[in-house]
């Protein structure tokens, strides 16, 4: 059975440690012991979601908490090429669906865009709570794929801003139905940055095309058929992640 994954603060643990304690209380320790219901004796993994990473083995458990005993401390590095998904906000829990499936993934950093086609409007309380939906997602789908990186979810972006992100990248790709050039062609760097926007439902306008060609970015197709927005990052995750040999 695959050992579950829980976040921790692990600054006081260092690598290589063996035989330390570990108390996992708040909402994760409440999870482990009353959701979960471990049991003393059971492997636990801990993760600051950083790169940290504790091999436990769980030896007391309390109604919200645990305290599990560290068998192991070790760090696990960021995979190269960084993989960043700029995403035009879908409609309705699409867009919890699309961040899900992206943290399962592998995407690295999730972006998203306030298109100018969005049917979807982040403004106000909604922006807040809609943004704090996407990263309570990606912190729970990074844990069920046992991710000791999780990936970050950035506030939501402009146009402009999203140019910007594009300008500095080792690589730049807007997925486009009309583009002459697939994804699965473009030659892809060994370390850095490669972004990749996925427009909304309503497609991306010639203004933010041309924007973004200014900036660098390359129009590519992912495939023969047109994709929903929710599940266009994902495909092209899983292209990016098997050529660039992090799949």
């Amino acid at each position: 059975m695959t050992v579950p994954v829980f976040l921790a603060d692990l600054s006081g643990v260092l690598p290589g440690a063996h035989g330390g304690r570990v108390l996992l209380d708040g909402p994760e320790g409440r999870h482990a012991a009353a959701v979960r219901r471990l049991r003393p004796g059971e492997r636990i993994d801990l993760t600051d979601g950083a790169g940290r990473v504790a091999e436990c083995v769980v030896r007391e458990v309390a109604k919200d908490s645990l305290t599990a005993e560290v068998l192991r401390r070790y760090d696990v590095e960021a995979a190269r090429p960084r993989l960043v998904v700029v995403q035009g906000l879908p409609k309705g829990d699409r867009g919890e669906l699309a961040v899900e499936m992206m943290t399962e993934a592998g995407v690295d950093m999730l972006v998203p865009w306030a298109a100018a086609r969005c049917v979807t409007q982040w403004k106000g309380d909604r922006a807040a709570k809609a943004l704090a939906r996407w990263r309570s997602t990606a912190r729970e789908a990074g844990k069920q794929a046992r991710r000791f990186h999780l990936p970050e979810v950035a506030e939501q972006a402009t146009t402009a801003q999203v140019a910007e992100l594009l300008a500095g990248a080792a690589l730049a790709v807007v997925l486009h139905e009309e583009a002459a050039q697939a994804l699965s062609g473009l030659a892809l760097p060994d370390d850095g940055d490669v972004v990749v926007v996925v427009g909304p439902e309503g497609g991306i306008t010639d203004e933010e095309i041309a924007a973004f060609r200014a900036a660098g970015a390359v129009p590519a197709l992912l495939g023969p058929t047109v994709l929903r927005t929710s599940t266009a990052g994902v495909a092209a995750a899983a292209v990016l992640l098997s050529r660039c040999g992090r799949w």
